[in-house]
């Protein structure tokens, strides 16, 4: 298998750990298994009458959910396996003489990392910050798993692109604005404030009186034996919800005004870019709206997530191709 290969099916590897993640996480299967990286002290979740006896002593207060823990568990092969691929291209980087050598490692870094933050997740009892962390983690090795593969695979725009170069500014700007956007998104997720606005277009009753912005955004929650569902009062969640979905607007706004501009760009490239990003944005905010409606029917869930990843592969292509080609 070729390098250019490898970290295609890496890629897509890459998206189909962190739709696990969010399907564990919004299954609240996260404590599926209270320790790591085994289940109750072993390498498949347990359903032996001894072990089972066994871990009523040594886990008194926890009770064996089979199918939670076993979504526990396969996120965790899953990304074990994630690992080894990246390893595997690391290998391959700094065998291969003209291959890049800064890049993967970093990305080697940051997939040991995200192993610690895995781990924290379940010692921490699903902490909102790390909980988050653990999220923006796999979005950042996505990300730069596509740049290390668009820099070894070579992109032309015979010519450059003059129209398209003046894009810079505005398509870092996007870049920038969605990063924040899957933050709150992940803040909103791991403090489980998804439910607390039902209504459209912001939020139910007067939610301007009850904002509560310092503490919405304190990493620090206080000491509790478990963050699984939630610490926060109905007022604290309900600010972060309207801040996600106000902060949607300015998002959706300016990746359509990059995707409109983008339709005049002279190289195709940069057009057919455009026109992902339009389609992406729009799916995008229609999966928001149907987790409102419906209340968070977990297909649609999993699915936004899905479409935050793709729109952000989609803006570092587009700001790759614009800085280094256009």
């Amino acid at each position: 298998m070729t390098i250019n290969r490898l970290i295609k099916f890496t890629l897509v590897f890459t998206l189909a750990v962190i739709l696990m993640g969010a399907y564990t996480r919004l299954s609240d299967a996260g404590l599926g298994c209270p320790d790591w990286p085994g289940c109750y002290g072993h390498l498949a979740v347990p359903s032996a009458s001894h072990d089972l006896a066994k871990i009523e002593t040594h886990f008194p207060q926890m009770t064996i959910e089979p199918e939670k823990a076993w979504l526990e568990m396969i996120h965790r092969y899953i990304a074990g396996a994630l690992g080894l691929m990246v390893l595997a291209i690391l290998v391959v980087c700094l065998k291969q003489p003209h291959a890049p050598k800064k890049l993967p490692s970093f990305i080697a870094v940051l997939i040991v990392f995200q192993a610690a933050l895995g781990m924290w997740t379940v010692t921490m009892k699903l902490m909102p910050i790390v909980v988050m962390a653990h999220l923006i983690g796999g979005f950042s090795l996505f990300a730069l798993l596509l740049l290390l593969y668009l820099r070894l695979k070579p992109l032309r725009i015979p010519g450059g692109d003059t129209y398209a170069r003046k894009l810079v500014p505005l398509a870092l700007v996007s870049l920038g604005v969605l990063v924040i956007q899957i933050v709150l998104g992940g803040w909103t997720s791991s403090n489980y404030a998804a439910l607390a606005c039902t209504s459209l277009p912001i939020c139910e009753g007067n939610w301007v009186d009850n904002l509560r912005i310092a503490d919405a955004f304190s990493p620090f929650q206080g000491d509790h034996p478990s963050f699984e569902f939630g610490v926060l009062d109905y007022a604290t969640r309900m600010t972060i919800h309207v801040s996600h979905r106000v902060w949607a607007v300015v998002t959706a706004i300016t990746l359509i005004l990059l995707a409109l501009k983008l339709r005049y760009a002279q190289s195709h490239v940069m057009r057919n870019s455009g026109y992902l990003l339009l389609l992406l944005v729009i799916t995008q905010v229609g999966l928001g709206i149907s987790n409102v409606v419906m209340n968070l029917p977990l297909g649609i869930a999993v699915s936004h997530n899905a479409g935050a990843a793709l729109l952000l592969l989609t803006l570092v292509f587009i700001n790759y191709a614009l800085w280094r080609k256009a």
